[in-house]
């Protein structure tokens, strides 16, 4: 059984019903001889690695999570995502069930998925003015009201050997687009899907570059490897305002002739409970892919297509 001393909770107390859910949690953790602490989005800043947690309890939607992610992870502390919020790709675990499952994790049995994070960083002039992590997606885009931006788009192959026996750069090509996702395959389910990009297995180490409504028909999606990095070049050309978003949540504006190198971060997002069997409920329900949501076709031994009974 799993030692724990200190717990961390997340919560958006925007969502309904978080602040009574967090009280719950709190005495529950009480009870258990657990120290908790309750952070929101605007206090977070204040969490210490020092302070020794030993899980992260996010309360809200996938942006709760997305958001305790980028603040935790690097220091390997696994995260509860706990869904108050409505689609929940990333928050799996429902309210009910959260002390079940929390159990089972203090008992070394519960479903760990560890998630690729992506670093990126911008580079300008010789320096790095902005630097950040994601656990979904780095979206590049207009800041005004010209929607087209111009990119140069790269990876980077590390010196691994490609087919031919050589590494180094491959150029995917020039985009004239209304922008430019870069995403996991966390984020696969997010932005990227929307925009008309491939839903992708969150154990998969790979990247997603996807740009948003390009003017060349022919660009189209592409995954990449994710031990390359994926470099995007703002053309001198460009004269409208350009702006890479992470994670939905935080922003920085990009210059002519900037470059942002995307690769994969050091360390991943361990998500409690969160699996492939969570991923792919998540997907027959949310998308209605069997017609009538939370139902499931059975055959006549009473056997739903996902193996479980019906």
């Amino acid at each position: 059984m799993a030692e724990v001393k200190r717990a961390l909770l997340f919560v958006n107390f925007h969502k309904a019903d978080a602040r009574l859910l967090g009280d719950e949690i709190k005495e529950e953790l009480g009870h258990l001889g657990i120290e908790p602490a309750i952070y929101s989005f605007e206090d977070a800043a204040a969490f210490s690695p020092e302070s020794g947690f030993d899980i992260a309890i996010s309360l809200g939607g996938d942006g709760t999570v997305l958001y305790a992610a980028r603040v935790v992870s690097p220091y390997d502390i696994p995260i509860l995502p706990i869904n108050i919020g409505t689609l929940g790709f990333i928050a799996a675990v429902h309210p009910e069930e959260w002390a079940a499952v929390f159990r089972k994790w203090l008992g070394g049995t519960a479903c760990i998925s560890r998630r690729l994070m992506l670093d990126v960083a911008v580079e300008r002039r010789g320096k790095t003015p902005a630097r950040a992590v994601c656990l979904n997606d780095a979206v590049i885009s207009s800041s005004g009201i010209a929607k087209i931006v111009r990119l140069k788009v790269s990876a980077d192959t590390g010196g691994a050997e490609l087919e031919d026996g050589c590494g180094g750069l491959l150029r995917l090509g020039h985009y004239r687009s209304d922008g430019l996702i870069v995403a996991t395959p966390t984020g696969s389910t997010a932005y990227s899907v929307a925009a008309g990009g491939p839903i992708v297995d969150p154990e998969i180490e790979a990247v997603i570059i996807n740009p948003i409504c390009p003017f060349t028909l022919s660009n189209r999606p592409i995954v990449v490897p994710a031990h390359e990095t994926v470099i995007v070049e703002v053309e001198a050309e460009q004269r409208s305002g350009i702006l890479l978003t992470v994670d939905g949540q935080t922003s920085e504006l990009l210059e002519p002739e900037d470059r942002v190198l995307i690769r994969s971060a050091p360390y991943r997002t361990r998500l409690i409970a969160s699996g492939r069997g969570a991923f792919y409920t998540a997907l027959r329900t949310k998308l209605n892919w069997f017609g009538v949501p939370g139902e499931y076709p059975s055959d006549s031994r009473g056997i739903s297509p996902g193996g479980g009974h019906a």
